[in-house]
């Protein structure tokens, strides 16, 4: 087992010469992007977060804030579900996904937001984004305006979409957010994001969203992916009077993306039949044996039963606590994957020889990722992003 880790670790200590190289000879750094949230939204508490606070891509969550938008504007009677939006040249040209519209055709708000939510229709923001903005670039100002007003500190905007763009940028922790905003002050528009399918043109899309219908008190809301970012997902789910919103971004495939967010729910679900007073050990608890998604770094660190180290050493340093705390008298007894086309490139890359195609499950080699072409250029956001302990200060202020 030594000599294992050893030359996993020689392995990932070479491949990191090898990124010191490139980023010495091309100016370039490479980015971890797996990040991720979960909150319970009835009390704001933070259940579990990895890399919350870290710049990442949204992708295709962009529409989240594209459908908030709208949203806003359906409540305030600005336009209304059976508008008929006109198509322009430019929406018209938008990169897959899209309903491949054409110039000077129309479609409903209603049509509209059936298709950002299953189809998630890169064209459809575009049309969308010019009826409420004018241009989809003063939009997409707009959108970055609203985010800083939502407390989404860390989230700039430059599109409706989701394409790639080195400029636009959130954080796990602010999607989480969003998703928070979205159900708090769009209540009746919600149930969208439970949609499972849509048909436009003689055909019929399901929703990328694979846990709809799959996973218990699963409602909503958004997958999302391009090859700088990798599989995102924004779901939520109510379960016995708990309503849970996870977050997870830079997923290497559909299928693990899924799978990990399925497990960060029921962890969190599991957490509130726990025995603890404690609400922060009781989620720690919960969460400590939860698995990350694999990562080139994962194979480094020492593994027991197949199992992290640092994970069972956590597991029964909170279980030790759980029984410390039983014994103590208490004071009180109260207690996006249908599409077959080539993932969009980013203004600053050129295509490679192969591309991965959008929401399929497609399984890539955790060794080509650790340093291949596809972990897009590190971002870096303009201001430095708060710290955990101060988003628990603001939240606690509330």
């Amino acid at each position: 087992m030594f000599l294992r880790a050893f030359a996993a670790l020689t392995r990932a200590v070479g491949a990191g010469a090898f990124l010191a190289i490139m980023a010495f000879g091309g100016g370039t750094a490479l980015a971890e992007k797996y990040a991720a949230i979960v909150i319970d939204a009835d009390t704001q508490e933070v259940l579990h977060d990895r890399h919350a606070d870290e710049p990442r891509y949204p992708a295709s969550l962009t529409k989240v804030m594209t459908l908030y938008m709208l949203f806003d504007a359906l409540k305030s009677g600005e336009v209304s579900l059976d508008e008929r939006l006109v198509v322009s040249r430019y929406a018209a040209s938008q990169a897959p996904s899209n309903l491949k519209l054409k110039t000077g055709s129309r479609i409903t708000v209603r049509d509209a937001i059936g298709a950002l939510i299953t189809k998630s229709a890169n064209d459809v923001a575009v049309v969308v984004a010019e009826r409420l903005g004018g241009t989809e670039s003063r939009f997409a100002q707009l959108m970055t305006v609203k985010a800083k007003a939502l407390g989404l500190e860390n989230t700039r905007f430059v599109n409706a979409s989701g394409l790639p763009d080195t400029r636009q940028l959130s954080t796990a922790r602010d999607m989480a957010l969003l998703a928070e905003a979205m159900l708090s002050n769009h209540a009746d528009y919600y149930h969208y994001f439970a949609t499972e399918q849509f048909s436009w043109g003689g055909k019929t899309y399901k929703n990328h969203n694979n846990l709809l219908g799959e996973v218990n008190g699963v409602d909503g809301i958004k997958t999302g992916y391009t090859r700088a970012s990798g599989f995102n997902l924004m779901a939520s789910a109510k379960r016995d009077g708990h309503r849970i919103i996870a977050v997870m971004l830079g997923g290497t495939t559909a299928r693990a993306r899924d799978s990990h967010v399925e497990s960060l729910l029921e962890a969190a679900f599991s957490s509130f039949a726990l025995p603890a007073d404690d609400p922060a050990l009781r989620s720690r608890l919960a969460f400590a044996m939860l698995e990350e998604p694999l990562s080139p770094e994962a194979a480094a660190e020492p593994m027991l039963n197949g199992k992290p180290l640092s994970m069972i050493l956590a597991a029964e340093a909170a279980a030790a606590q759980v029984a410390a705390n039983d014994n103590t008298p208490a004071e009180s007894a109260q207690g996006d994957a249908d599409d077959a086309t080539p993932a969009p490139i980013l203004a600053a890359e050129t295509l490679p020889a192969v591309v991965a195609t959008a929401e399929e499950p497609q399984q890539m080699d955790p060794a080509e990722t650790s340093i291949g072409r596809y972990y897009a250029e590190a971002p870096v956001l303009e201001e430095p992003a708060f710290s955990p302990e101060e988003y628990r200060r603001r939240q606690l202020a509330k």
